[in-house]
């Protein structure tokens, strides 16, 4: 599986580089990179309930949005390597921790050693379900291959205009990326399934961060997803766009509006939306973003 990595075409930047002697887009290795694992009480409710969700934060990204809100992970690299056995060692530390599910948050370039690790975990122990959380920026292929390993995909659905995503986020033909492997994570997983407590065993989770000037982009996502999916899918509409670093773009140096979200929210009811998930509250502080540890001698800090 790891031969992948010879000629890395896991996402649909396609740099076709040897991964043990050079750099592609991501910048990422063959070894598998961290900045944080942690037991995290803040994801949809369903995810993290009562124990929280078990994150497992992976440095690097595909993506480089303007506006990352982890740019110390996607952009600065900030982190530490691991082995697959350290990775499948840490699965089952956040099972015993009680994590509801291990989430593995912006994973596509480490598929391969994913699915290892995974599987070295099953093996020792590992019952609780495996959530692949990604900028869904994918290909098809990619999510085909983790049949079988992933119980629950969350992925983001961040443009429908393909020129939104080009400018924000260097990736064209995003929402091509995002139709096709959206539907084979439906494909694959079905519809959700949940267990006596609510706790969410095995569905599929669409995440839209809404930009602040961009509401009409997020209109047509909404209406996309729910007239080809309807409530075979669980849509988390986000309003938490927090500015970290000053941007290019004027829109993307606030916050999104009350009135904005607003209209978002009335948008979907009336789209005939139930099946979702919407944020209340001060969500849009920099409290929400995670703290990341450059080694390993800060690792005894991680935990909840």
């Amino acid at each position: 599986m790891t031969d992948t990595l010879k000629k890395c075409t896991l996402c649909p930047r396609e740099c076709r580089i040897n991964r043990s002697k050079e750099y592609g887009y991501c910048q990422a290795s063959d070894k598998i990179k961290i900045a944080r694992y942690s037991l995290h009480e803040w994801e949809e409710p369903c995810i993290s309930k009562e124990n929280g969700s078990g994150t497992i934060f992976f440095s690097y990204c595909n993506m480089q949005c303007v506006f990352c809100q982890n740019y110390k992970i996607s952009k600065e690299h900030v982190g530490y390597e691991i082995t697959i056995e350290e990775f499948a060692n840490i699965c089952l530390e956040l099972q015993t921790m009680g994590a509801h599910n291990i989430n593995l948050v912006t994973p596509t370039h480490y598929v391969p050693q994913i699915i290892l690790g995974i599987q070295k975990a099953r093996k020792k122990g590992l019952t609780i379900p495996i959530i692949y959380n990604s900028s869904g920026y994918e290909k098809k292929e990619t999510i085909k291959s983790l049949k079988g390993i992933i119980d629950i995909y969350l992925p983001d659905f961040k443009y429908y205009n393909n020129d939104l995503a080009k400018k924000y986020s260097h990736s064209p033909n995003y929402r091509q990326y995002a139709i096709e492997s959206l539907k084979e994570m439906i494909n694959q997983i079905g519809t959700p399934i949940y267990d006596s407590k609510g706790v969410l065993q095995k569905g599929v989770i669409v995440r839209h961060l809404c930009l602040p000037g961009e509401t009409s982009d997020t209109k047509r996502i909404l209406k996309y997803l729910f007239e080809t999916y309807s409530d075979q899918i669980i849509i988390s509409i986000m309003n938490q766009y927090t500015p970290v670093r000053n941007c290019q773009f004027q829109n993307l140096n606030r916050t999104l509006t009350k009135q904005e979200y607003d209209k978002i929210i009335d948008f979907a009811w009336n789209l005939g939306i139930r099946n979702a998930f919407i944020q209340e509250g001060e969500t849009q502080k920099n409290s929400f973003i995670p703290e990341f540890f450059e080694d390993k001698k800060k690792n005894d800090t991680f935990s909840k």
